[in-house]
C-alpha cells in the first residue's frame, strides 16, 4: 500500500503547477501590452477623483480579457486607498440584486442579513459613491447578467443622482452582439469604450506557454516539439489559451503518472481528449437549465440520428432546428417544466455556439424549407452522460 511519505517523496516534474492554471495572473502578458495599456488609460480618471468612461472587453474565449482586466486590478488597488474596483464573475452573481448585494458586502456589514429590498441596496450604493468614491464595477462575462437591461440602466443613470462620487462599469464578454439585448435607453447611457482582444496566433501561442514552462516545470522536462505542438492543436481551435494551458498540465500530469521525467508529443496527444472533456464538463456545468436541455435534446438526437437525414440526403451528423426543438420541448414536459418560446430557444442555439458547444449553419437550397443545421461540437456519449444526471433524467 502507498503512503503519503512515499507520494510526498517522489521528485516531481512540475516546479509550480499553480503557473499554469489559467487563473494565475503572471507579471508579464506576453501581446496584451498595448491593450492593457488602454484599460489603465480608460480606468485611470478614477485615480484623480474623475468618473472614468464605461468600458467594453469583447473578445472570444481564452483572449486574455479577464488576466489582463486582472493585471489592471492589482496595479490600480495598489495606487492609492479608498478607491475600490469591484470584480464579480456574472456567472455567479446573475442579477442586479445579487451584484448590488456582493459589491456593498465590504463596506455595509448590515447587508450580511437578509430580507432587504433591492431599493434599500440602491441607496446604500449611491451613498457608498456620495462618499466622493469612483466605484469601478468589473462584469465579467456580463452577458450572463438576467436583467442585464435594468442593471445596466440603474448604474449608469445612478449617476445622475450622485453629488461626490461616481459608478463606472467595465464589462467582459465573449458576444459582440450582446448589446442588442439593451433598451435603447440603456445603451445611450452607457456610452462605452470599446477593446476587442483577438485569438491568439500559433507562435504567439509558442511563446506563453514557454513563459509557462519555465516556470512551472522542472528544467528540461519539457521537450519544445511538445509546446509547439500544443501551440499548433490551441491555434488551430480556437486560439484559447486557456485550452492550451490546460492541455500542457493535462500532459504533464499524465506523464508523472507513468512515472517519465519527461513530457513528450505522445503525452500532448494523449491529453488532448481529456482536456477537452474537462472544458466541456466545466461549460456545461455553468449552463442555465434551459440551455442544458437544449443541449441535451441535441446529444440524445445525435447518437438516435435525424429522422430527416436519409430523406433530405444531408450530412448524418447536422440535425435540423425544428427536430431538437420538438425534442426540447418533450423534455420539458417529462421535467415538468414550462418549455420556452421559439424566440428564447434561438437565444439558447446562440449562446451554446457562441460557447463552443454546437456549430450551426443554414440549410442549403436542395433542403425542402428554409431552416437551420445544428451539429454537436463534442462526443454525444460524452454530452448526454454529462447532462442526465444534472436534470435527473433516466
Amino acid at each position: 500500500m502507498v503512503s503519503f511519505d512515499q507520494i510526498l517523496s517522489r521528485q516531481s516534474i512540475f516546479r509550480d503547477q499553480a503557473v499554469l492554471s489559467p487563473h494565475f495572473v503572471p507579471r508579464v502578458l506576453p501581446f496584451r501590452d498595448l491593450l492593457i495599456s488602454e484599460i489603465m488609460t480608460a480606468v485611470s480618471p478614477a485615480l484623480k477623483g474623475k468618473k472614468p468612461r464605461n468600458l467594453i472587453l469583447y473578445g472570444a474565449t481564452g483572449t486574455g480579457k479577464t488576466v489582463s482586466m486582472k493585471r489592471v486590478m492589482e496595479d490600480f488597488q495598489a495606487q492609492k486607498d479608498g478607491i475600490p474596483m469591484f470584480y464579480l464573475n456574472c456567472r455567479v452573481y446573475n442579477s442586479r440584486y445579487r451584484i448590488f448585494q456582493k459589491v456593498l458586502k465590504e463596506h455595509v456589514p448590515e447587508i450580511e442579513k437578509s430580507g432587504f429590498g433591492l431599493p434599500f441596496l440602491y441607496e446604500k450604493l449611491l451613498e457608498l459613491a456620495n462618499q466622493g468614491r469612483q466605484l469601478v464595477i468589473v462584469l465579467d462575462e456580463i452577458d450572463m447578467v438576467k436583467d442585464l437591461d435594468d442593471l445596466v440602466y440603474t448604474l449608469t443613470r445612478a449617476n445622475d443622482e450622485l453629488k461626490g462620487g461616481g459608478i463606472s462599469i467595465v464589462g467582459i464578454s465573449n458576444k459582440i452582439s450582446f448589446k442588442e439585448k439593451l433598451d435603447p435607453r440603456s445603451l445611450s447611457s452607457l456610452y462605452e469604450t470599446e477593446l476587442m482582444f483577438p485569438p491568439y496566433s500559433s507562435e504567439q501561442l509558442q511563446k506563453i506557454l514557454s513563459q509557462r514552462v519555465k516556470d512551472g516545470f522542472q528544467d528540461n522536462v519539457v521537450e519544445q516539439s511538445a509546446v509547439n505542438l500544443a501551440a499548433a492543436i490551441t491555434a488551430q481551435e480556437s486560439g484559447d489559451a486557456r485550452y492550451a494551458l490546460k492541455l500542457l498540465l493535462k500532459a504533464g500530469e499524465m506523464a508523472e503518472q507513468g512515472n517519465r521525467r519527461k513530457l513528450t508529443d505522445d503525452d500532448v496527444e494523449a491529453a488532448r481528449r481529456k482536456v477537452e472533456l474537462d472544458l466541456a464538463a466545466e461549460t456545461v456545468s455553468t449552463l442555465p437549465e434551459n440551455h442544458q436541455v437544449v443541449l441535451y435534446a441535441i446529444a440524445k438526437l445525435s447518437l438516435s440520428g435525424s429522422k430527416y437525414s436519409r430523406l433530405e440526403g444531408m450530412d448524418g451528423s447536422f440535425l435540423f432546428s425544428g427536430e431538437i426543438y420538438d425534442e426540447y420541448d418533450a423534455l420539458c414536459k417529462k421535467l415538468r417544466k414550462r418549455p420556452r418560446s421559439l424566440r428564447w430557444y434561438k437565444e439558447y442555439l446562440n449562446d451554446l455556439e457562441m460557447l463552443g458547444l454546437i456549430t450551426t449553419t443554414p440549410s442549403s437550397k436542395g433542403i425542402r424549407g428554409h431552416t437551420t443545421l445544428i451539429r454537436l461540437g463534442h462526443n454525444p456519449k460524452d454530452i448526454e452522460k454529462l447532462l442526465k444526471g444534472k436534470l435527473a433524467l433516466d
